[in-house]
């Protein structure tokens, strides 16, 4: 009977080794299968985030358009259509009705304003600027949420086939405990010992199939479609030597620093424009009318040209007081990109930390795995010859369980660590990781509408194919 046991033995043995070559040929490079690149377009391209940022650039750009107006001549029209009645008694009585017309147009062009028009231009072209690199980060996000979605159905379903394994195994240790139970070699308590195992081991796989079920949904969240077989990805090679030279290389890239320093501007810009409003402004003006008498034979026409100057003398505080608030504004501003600085620096050396712990956990678990392998290789044939109890094997089992799901989760968590320390250096973009993206040129609309272009002219019209293009008409 012990020769048949061990017989039992050895064929787990080639159970087990069998089913994890089958997993180590589907995680391998050997099967076709969507990579964690191909899940980055899928969410580049899927997201509503990232569309909504593109919006609200373009409303942006349409800023610089309408601060420029203020530049520039402004014309205007009207008409008005009239009618009249009059009625006189006594000695003479009469009735006179009168239907008249009136066109008139107005014109005006602002010559001096201290430079406030100018300089709400500057702030708009700013606020472009950040907007852009508010873009980036969205960018960014979108991609590094795609990445852990990634890894995370990945994670599950590593952990269900573990624990798929699992269940195997203690279902082949109690067939035999049960055997050996038979002729007498174990106790009843060996058995209800691997039972109660299974029983475990059976709770946990559905723990593990529910935590693949929730990782499947995320990853249809992010990207916009359910995983595939998603291939193994590598490793993330750490764009810099050292912890320093990765906080420099951030605080120079990463969008979120560039976005506050142009916020900064802007802030400095809206003081010197809050002081400029209190100073005089000087208008050319003109204008022409034409009034005619419709039973009449009658009409005038009008037109004056001139030059109006306007100047604030008293307004109870307010343009002190709005030049008092883009002061404190400004310090404000001044006061983030301090934080953004620190915020930076931190993340970035958080994201180091976490990687190198997850390449020593790794290196770590290889050794636990392979220590772990020969450990239950020496209890289950000590079992065999009955100086190791059913509970021994199933202990050393799950120790090498816990040994293998350590080190999936080490692996996994290096590659997560690789990407959110690309993301923390503003590196985590379409460009960076040369994905195969439709390229989206910032500028392009922004180059369109800076000259605040008429509805029906040439730059107009090609406005027009562009924004039909897009979608948005």
């Amino acid at each position: 009977m012990r020769k048949s046991t061990k017989l039992l033995s050895r064929g787990k043995v080639s159970l087990i080794a069998a089913v994890l070559a089958m997993m180590a040929t589907v995680g391998g490079s050997r099967v076709q299968a969507e990579t964690l690149a191909d899940a980055m377009v899928g969410a580049y391209n899927h997201s509503g985030l990232i569309e909504k940022n593109r919006a609200l650039l373009r409303a942006a750009d349409e800023d610089v358009a309408a601060s420029m107006a203020a530049l520039r001549p402004i014309v205007g029209w009207s008409t008005s259509l009239s009618y009249n009645y009059s009625r006189t008694t006594g000695a003479s009585s009469s009735v006179v009705e009168t239907f008249g017309t009136s066109v008139g147009l107005t014109a005006e062009l602002l010559l001096y304003d201290a430079g406030a028009s100018r300089m709400s231009v500057d702030v708009a072209k700013e606020t472009v600027l950040a907007t852009r690199e508010a873009l980036i980060s969205v960018e960014q996000q979108v991609l590094l949420n795609a990445a852990r979605a990634f890894l995370e159905v990945r994670r599950a379903t590593e952990f269900v086939g573990l624990r798929q394994n699992n269940v195997r195994v203690i279902n082949q240790e109690l067939r035999a405990a049960r055997d050996r139970f038979d002729v007498g070699e174990v106790t009843r308590t060996d058995v209800s010992i691997a039972e109660a195992r299974l029983a475990a081991g059976r709770a946990l796989l559905a723990v593990s199939e529910g935590d693949l079920a929730r990782a499947i949904e995320l990853y249809r969240a992010n990207v916009g479609r359910k995983p595939g077989r998603l291939s193994a990805p590598k490793s993330v090679r750490a764009p810099s030597k050292s912890l320093d030279a990765a906080k420099a290389l951030a605080l120079r890239t990463h969008p979120d620093m560039k976005r506050v320093q142009r916020l900064v501007t802007i802030a400095e810009l809206q003081i010197l424009v809050s002081e400029a409003r209190m100073k005089p402004s000087v208008k050319l003006t003109g204008s022409y009318g034409l009034t005619e008498q419709l039973n009449s034979d009658s009409f005038s026409n009008t037109a004056s040209i001139g030059l109006q100057a306007t100047g604030p003398i008293y307004q109870g505080g307010r343009l002190s007081s709005l030049a008092r608030k883009a002061h404190a504004q400004r310090d404000a501003t001044r006061g983030d990109l301090h934080i953004s600085r620190h915020t930076v620096a931190q993340n970035v050396g958080n994201a180091w930390a976490d990687l190198q712990v997850a390449r020593a956990s790794a290196s770590a678990s290889e050794r636990q795995v392979r220590a772990s392998q020969v450990a239950f290789r020496g209890v289950r044939e000590e079992a065999t010859l009955g100086s190791r109890t059913t509970l021994d094997v199933l202990d050393a089992e799950q120790e090498l369980l816990d040994a293998r799901a350590s080190l999936v989760s080490a692996r996994i968590d290096e590659i997560a660590a690789g990407y959110s320390l690309l993301s923390t250096m503003g590196l985590l973009t379409a460009d960076q990781l040369k994905l195969n993206v439709p390229s989206y040129d910032p500028a392009a609309y922004y180059n369109l509408v800076k000259t605040g272009p008429a509805k029906k002219s040439r730059q107009g019209e090609k406005l027009d194919r562009v924004l039909k293009k897009l979608g948005k008409e």
